[in-house]
């Protein structure tokens, strides 16, 4: 269960999306247009984040599209396919295609998740409008929550059009100052996978539509700011590496740059830290200019490590690609088969929930089964209850705009989640016109949840743990180009004559190699929650990942000295052969 304040913009965005679209198309004598844009409004919200605007475009945006794009190719494979083997079929080699691309990353994980949910809607659900109107109204519904997004306010920032940019790029300072406090004791390590966090958050935040190239003042100041973290970053964890203690007043210039960024004001005179070895120095140098920056307020765009097709083309045919795409196309194929074969009218129902289940994003396999099956039962309960005592369909409107503001709330547990989305979902079932329906709902949850269990539990033709090992392989492989640049410097004696370009290079390296770290410590600790069964094929990963960590934040250390000194210590040298010869036997070990 996360924890955390209410968003309450979110919620406000969530209720002002699906009841009143709802509203207008119930009294406009179209509710079945209603519940489609309600579908893609509600859909949209489950991806509702804290963040920038411009980033929420791409999280809420492209996979509203794919949505469109799953209810146009299911509406048109439902009436074309009709019943018998060939739907399951077509489901199955979608599910394959959609499965595989969503390990590319989170938006495409997402994008998955609604095309292939949409493309069940589409083949089952009864409307009278053709398939290309229905894709167009569904993207209308999500593109409204869209627009709420850009136009209402931001938390903490007013009405700032960049305050989510801007509370992330803080936060970053924030982590940097909370690093440096660290130093020296047992807390370091998870404040350095903080600051990773908080610098992958700003990254993403400014890397949304029109912030790759700024143009206004504001946009400007962040891209600067923003940048002048990274020296800070990597000067704190070449002080957390070192493993000393340092005086209290060391992060309080970082702290005084949290609060400029923060409230939009000017930085001020910055107490120096001592200059008494090569990682404060470089902390000092970092302070200074980061103050000037600040002053000035410009700079170029954040250097982000772009994807070519090619690399997009590898991650989905990859391991995890590959895994997670038999998964699913196995979860979807044989759950619109046994939907089928049972002749239910919301079969659709079935292999939607599917879908949602077979999600790694979601949790552990059991636990999200659980927790899928319990908030079923409690949401078709209320919702059996709430279609009892209120008026149609004034009532249902109601609780949909309801159920929109909880949506930003319930995310933060599944089961809640879950509840949330069944009363929303059946209210839109019955003001479509069809009968009240929670019971159906429950038998067809609870049947979804037994193949998803039965399908994660059998002998593969892939191998196991392919996610954990996709991302401890391109892990290892940025960790590698990482310490290639750094000892190519000492090598062309660059050290204190490395230019503007060559450290921004550097920079970038770094923050690939650790973002890359995070991803796959998230897939590993996934893996150690799942059952024994599936578990032990991710063993020993741990391991891979502690000794890869080590050996970026030694090669961070050994940047800060070749800064200093232009030379590399001798001590370093054997630090990073000695992490490598550990790194060689680990990943003998898990192979």
């Amino acid at each position: 269960m996360q924890r955390g304040p209410v968003p309450w913009y979110a919620v406000l965005r969530g209720a002002l999306a699906a009841g009143p679209l709802l509203l207008v198309a119930v009294v406009a004598g179209r509710p079945s247009v209603g519940v489609v844009a309600a579908l893609g409004a509600m859909l949209a919200g489950i991806n509702d984040r804290a963040g920038g605007r411009r980033a929420a475009v791409r999280r809420l945006g492209v996979p509203a599209f794919a949505g469109a794009g799953g209810l146009l190719f299911g509406s048109y494979v439902g009436a074309w396919g009709g019943e018998g083997w060939l739907l399951p079929l077509l489901f199955g080699g979608l599910g394959l295609l959609a499965g595989a691309f969503s390990a590319v990353g989170p938006v495409a994980s997402a994008g998955g998740t609604q095309l292939l949910v949409a493309a069940a809607i589409g083949a089952g659900m009864p409307l009278p409008e053709p398939g290309w109107q229905q894709a167009l109204f569904f993207l209308a519904g999500a593109g409204w929550l869209v627009v709420l997004r850009l136009a209402l306010p931001s938390p903490g920032g007013g009405a700032h059009r960049f305050g989510g940019e801007r509370i992330a790029v803080a936060a970053v300072y924030e982590a940097v100052a909370a690093l440096l406090a660290a130093a020296g004791t047992p807390h370091a390590p998870a404040r350095r996978a903080a600051l990773t966090a908080a610098l992958d958050q700003a990254q993403d935040a400014l890397s949304g539509p029109r912030l790759r190239r700024p143009r206004r003042a504001a946009e400007r100041r962040l891209h600067a700011q923003y940048l002048a973290a990274l020296p800070l970053g990597e000067a704190a964890t070449a002080l957390a590496w070192a493993g000393e203690p340092l005086p209290a007043r060391t992060g309080e210039g970082v702290r005084r740059l949290a609060v400029a960024v923060r409230d939009g004001l000017i930085c001020g005179p910055l107490p120096a830290p001592a200059r008494s070895d090569a990682g404060l120095r470089a902390l000092d140098d970092a302070l200074l200019h980061a103050a000037d920056v600040f002053d000035r307020g410009t700079a170029e765009p954040p250097r982000t490590p772009g994807r070519a097709p090619v690399d997009v083309l590898r991650t989905a045919v990859g391991p995890g690609g590959r895994e997670y795409g038999v998964r699913v196309a196995l979860c979807l194929g044989v759950s619109a088969a046994v939907a089928q074969g049972l002749h239910h009218v919301h079969w659709y129902w079935l292999p939607a929930t599917a879908v949602f289940l077979v999600k790694p994003d979601l949790g552990p396999l059991a636990s999200r089964v659980l927790c899928r099956a319990l908030g079923t039962v409690l949401g078709a309960l209320l919702f059996a209850g709430l279609a009892a005592l209120l008026p149609e369909p004034a009532g249902l409107v109601a609780v949909v705009a309801v159920c929109g503001a909880l949506i930003p709330v319930a995310t933060r547990h599944f089961a809640a989640q879950t509840a949330v989305v069944t009363v929303l979902v059946l209210s839109l079932v019955m003001v479509g016109g069809e009968p009240q329906a929670s019971w159906g709902r429950i038998g067809e949850t609870l049947l979804a949840c037994g193949i998803v269990l039965l399908v994660g539990h059998l002998p593969w033709p892939v191998r196991r743990g392919g996610r954990v090992q996709a991302g401890l392989a391109t892990a290892c492989e940025s960790a590698h180009a990482y310490l290639r640049h750094v000892l190519r410097g000492v090598e062309q004696g660059a050290g204190v004559r490395a230019g503007a370009r060559d450290r921004a290079d550097r920079w970038a390296l770094r923050r690939e190699a650790y973002r890359n770290l995070a991803e796959a410590r998230a897939a590993i600790d996934l893996a150690a929650a799942e059952l024994p069964a599936l578990a032990r094929h991710s063993a020993g990963s741990e391991k891979v990942a502690a000794a890869l960590e080590r050996l970026v934040d030694t090669t961070t250390a050994c940047a800060v000295h070749v800064d200093d000194t232009g030379r590399l210590p001798k001590r370093h040298e054997e630090w990073i052969d000695a992490l490598l010869a550990e790194l060689g036997l680990e990943l003998e070990t898990v192979a």
